[in-house]
């Protein structure tokens, strides 16, 4: 094959994390391409406020989405707005498959896939997504200070998250389906003690109701008796479990038990040359600034892993692209 029908680098995904890894790519002269089937930016493009990323007291969830695209693409960025189906690890490239059958030839390929939110599946969760329901109690909590929050799970997410809220809201309800919690014994303890916070048993969440405002209330069922009533609310935290994006990764590439990829410090999977990023990989926390952190530290260690594989092969790596500027 030509070496110059083959990238440099393709980042599966335009979230945050791969907005930035694109940023970093372009800066160090790779040849790239972004591939992303929706908008740029991933899901912060539906939370309505940030306000807990650096630099921005706070901006709209949509404008800081197009602040990371308009940033990548003034290096000249190349995009495809197509689905990936598939990706082919390879010894001498590795191959990403698009929905339309194009193949698409690279030294390196940074997965940044993210992941989503186990739903209740519930009438009034997905129209009040972002308007007093959330998925993300340090994303969204500051917005109930005061207020009463509903939380929805029993594990330690759970009673972690609604730990956190506890020290803003004015009383967190645990809703949880079982007459015991899943969490930790610490964590349940720490629940008990806390007096801002009290287990709602044995129901779970039939309906979430709203006004002009939001959230207002919802309609709890007893799994028991499954006799069902009102409930007065100004919001809904669902903690129930998160489902990593991880279809196009390819065998051999270690998972844990959960299916998050695992990753060295640098991002890198267990097949060279393949990285994970964001949502997708193993880590504390899932917030956009580290995601941002994980694309830049993915791009960075794919530049380094291509110049060294294209000088073990006798590539001239020294031309750069006569627009891009890298300082």
């Amino acid at each position: 094959m030509d070496p110059s029908e083959v990238y440099d680098l393709v980042i599966v995904g335009g979230g945050p994390g791969g907005l930035s890894a694109a940023i970093y790519a372009m800066r160090a002269a790779m040849k790239t391409v972004l591939i992303e089937k929706a908008a740029p930016g991933g899901q912060v493009n539906l939370s309505d406020q940030v306000e807990n990323y650096p630099g921005f007291t706070h901006v709209g969830g949509a404008e800081l989405a197009m602040r990371f695209a308009e940033h990548a693409r003034a290096y000249g960025l190349e995009e495809i707005n197509d689905d990936v189906v598939a990706l082919e690890p390879g010894l001498n490239h590795h191959t990403v498959i698009l929905a339309n059958g194009q193949r698409i030839h690279s030294h390196a390929i940074i997965l940044a896939t993210g992941g989503t939110p186990r739903t209740l599946k519930v009438p009034g969760e997905e129209d009040l997504y972002g308007k007093g329901v959330s998925y993300c109690a340090v994303c969204d909590g500051f917005f109930f200070r005061g207020k009463k929050v509903i939380v929805v799970g029993g594990g330690d997410s759970a009673c972690e998250e609604g730990l956190y809220l506890a020290k803003l809201a004015e009383q967190v309800f645990v809703v949880h389906r079982r007459d015991t919690l899943r969490a930790s014994r610490i964590l349940q303890q720490r629940v008990e003690a806390d007096c801002k916070m009290e287990v709602v048993w044995n129901s779970v969440i039939a309906e979430i109701q709203a006004d002009a405002s939001g959230v207002n209330g919802v309609i709890l069922q007893d799994t028991q008796s499954g006799q069902q009533r009102h409930m007065p609310i100004d919001g809904v935290f669902i903690f129930i479990g998160f489902t990593p994006n991880n279809h196009l990764v390819p065998a051999g590439i270690r998972m844990n038990t959960d299916g998050f990829v695992i990753t060295d410090e640098q991002c890198a999977t267990s097949i060279a040359g393949i990285y994970a990023i964001g949502d997708l990989r193993e880590k504390y926390a899932r917030q956009i600034v580290l995601s941002a952190a994980d694309g830049c530290m993915a791009a960075l260690s794919a530049a380094h892993y291509v110049e060294t594989r294209k000088a073990a092969i006798g590539i001239d790596t020294c031309e750069l692209p006569a627009n891009l500027v890298v300082r």
